[in-house]
């Protein structure tokens, strides 16, 4: 796009201002009243991009501009325009001078916030946020890089592509249907995660997370395993924010807690509780504590609330760094956030991101179309979360021979695209065509990344269950036996992915008539995924299931009858009684009894 582009005849582009792998935002004059404005496009897609795809992208930039456009506060972007210019949509709004949370916090070498510039923000996003509740707006997305503090103090919230408005707004709300990210894992409501329906209270929940960053230097679970970051929400009470900086008043301390409430009625009511609570604080009066969640005796932190288990498609889900990278991952992991950067793209530094987009780094000429790739990428994994593996299957095709072209065979992205080929010709059962790619992966990655790197054991492992799949169970016995042996050596015997590597070794070892063999590597397993995870983590409940069918095997059935109550309790804890694996524990439970020649 040149320098000069005029659209619609009025809005001419001056200057990129941000970039990000779907769209740019420029920094533009607008001529017919001669005003600074900022516009942010729609790049235009190539017809490798399925319809679907393309919709979805479009409908939600349409979102974004129709929900902002009829919000008209001072702590919200203001929109002037939205329109297409020759195919590409584009959205006008007001030129911010200043910085989202996100990019002051690196700014200040992940180091928290001022105290009062803390207070001053939690009071001007409450303030906002009880403008747009009030006309029916819930944001979902509430996170450091889309809230912006201009230069002279005043905050805003930008980027409404997931809010959802009300029936008045004329515009559909399901824009998930190609499995987009609805939310941000470290700022996510437990039940945003649960794919439960929000309110209002899950914005005041985000909110909570954000400001215990911008106060602490980091979000209250700040892990890289996907799996903990959720669960985190959902079930296990924050450390109180002054734990990590004596100096925040209490007061603000009582409010985050409050936020951060795993029940949506233990939090405070609306925005406007909220706002009311930190001006009573700063100002030195008794915030009034409204409806929050009773202490726990003697740690005076909320309650553990009973709730069902995260949903199946949480499982797959990649943490990634929040969006201020506070907590760099361990230095032999690539960092799924940096994207197309480092030594294989010769990048130059990027324009400042604009939270809406994936940001990538300017550079070469084919920088662009990587970016695009890179959001293909993520929407094929999203697919499969969805079920729609034919479709992520294909997405994942063109994915990876672009990438291929265009970075060569050895590149660790043309690997990872291969990889989740791979992982989806496996859901659709072509087992033979999945281990012959997991196979060229892996032995790819042991030249390139080296053996013990831990993408080059992911794909071993893959290959291992590609093999039992084929009735290869020899293969894989020997495959998960090195695979156990290297993982140990490297990250230690209770190390989650050993544990899973031991896991598929016992397996093996049953589907081969070893069953006393299994049987011990079973329970072993289950001890240790016990001690490090607890009982009712689902790993834990998979190996309890797999002590039990050892011991039937072997004819103990009363032994057997004890394991699966077990597994069905915990399942019944975690998924309800009603859920399909909960069933199938009980119907294992009554095989036994019958066994044993019980009723």
């Amino acid at each position: 796009m040149a320098e000069t582009r005029l659209i619609q005849s009025r809005y001419r582009l001056i200057e990129l201002i941000g970039r990000g792998g779907m769209g740019e935002v420029w920094r533009a004059l607008d001529e017919s009243l001669g005003r600074q404005v900022a516009v942010k496009c729609l790049k235009p897609v190539g017809p490798q991009h399925d319809g679907a795809f393309t919709r979805v992208l479009r409908e939600r930039f349409r979102r974004e501009a129709r929900v902002a456009a009829s919000l008209q506060h001072r702590g919200v972007t203001v929109v002037h325009d939205f329109g297409e210019d020759e195919g590409m949509p584009y959205l006008v709004m007001e030129l911010l001078d200043g910085r989202n949370l996100s990019q002051l916090l690196e700014e200040n070498e992940q180091h928290p916030l001022p105290v009062e510039h803390v207070v001053d923000i939690a009071e001007q996003v409450a303030d906002a946020l009880g403008y747009t509740h009030r006309r029916g707006i819930v944001h979902r997305d509430l996170k450091p890089a889309n809230i912006m503090r201009l230069t002279d103090g005043t905050v805003k919230i930008c980027d409404f592509g997931i809010a959802r408005p009300d029936h008045g707004i004329g515009m559909s709300s399901r824009l998930t249907t190609t499995g987009l990210a609805m939310g941000t894992p470290h700022y996510m409501s437990p039940e945003q995660i649960s794919g439960k329906e929000v309110d209002h209270r899950s914005d005041l929940y985000s909110l909570g997370c954000v400001l215990y960053e911008i106060a602490t230097g980091a979000p209250p679970f700040d892990q890289e395993d996907a799996w903990a970051v959720l669960v985190g929400h959902r079930d296990t009470p924050p450390e109180p924010p002054r734990t990590h900086r004596a100096e925040l008043p209490g007061f603000f301390d009582r409010v985050v807690l409050d936020l951060l409430a795993k029940a949506p009625d233990e939090r405070p009511a609306d925005a406007g509780d909220l706002r009311r609570r930190i001006v009573l604080g700063r100002t030195g009066g008794r915030p009034a504590l409204g409806p929050g969640p009773l202490a726990r005796p003697g740690t005076g932190l909320p309650p553990v609330p009973r709730e069902k288990a995260l949903p199946a498609w949480t499982r797959s889900m990649t943490a990634g760094r929040p969006a201020t990278g506070s907590t760099p991952p361990p230095a032999e992991r690539p960092d799924p956030a940096a994207g197309l950067t480092g030594r294989w793209t010769a990048a130059t530094p990027a324009a400042p991101d604009t939270g809406s987009f994936v940001s990538v780094s300017a550079g070469p000429p084919a920088a662009d179309l990587l970016a695009t790739l890179e959001g293909r990428h993520s929407a094929g994994i999203d697919l499969g979360r969805l079920g729609r593996w034919a479709e992520a299957a294909q997405v994942h095709r063109e994915v990876a021979a672009q990438r291929l072209r265009l970075l060569g065979p050895d590149h660790p992205d043309t690997l990872a695209a291969r990889y989740e080929v791979a992982y989806t010709l496996g859901r659709l059962g072509r087992w033979a065509e999945a281990l012959e790619t997991y196979q060229d992966v892996a032995r790819i990655r042991e030249t390139v990344l080296g053996a013990d790197h831990p993408d080059t054991f992911a794909a071993r492992y893959e290959a291992g269950i590609g093999l039992g799949r084929l009735g290869r169970d020899a293969e894989a016995l020997e495959v998960y036996r090195s695979l156990v042996e290297d993982r140990t050596r490297t990250a230690g015997e209770a190390a989650p992915e050993t544990l899973r590597a031991r896991h598929g070794l016992g397996v093996s070892l049953g589907r081969l008539g070893r069953w006393e063999e299994a049987l011990a590597e079973a329970r072993e397993v289950c001890a240790l995924r016990e001690r490090t995870l607890g009982p009712d983590h689902p790993d834990t409940v998979v190996s309890r299931r797999e002590v039990a069918t050892g011991l039937g095997w072997l004819g103990r059935w009363s032994e057997a009858l004890v394991a699966y109550r077990q597994v069905a309790e915990a399942r019944t804890r975690t998924l309800g009684p009603d859920h399909p694996r909960t069933l199938a524990a009980r119907q294992d439970e009554a095989h036994c009894r019958e066994r044993l020649g019980q009723t």
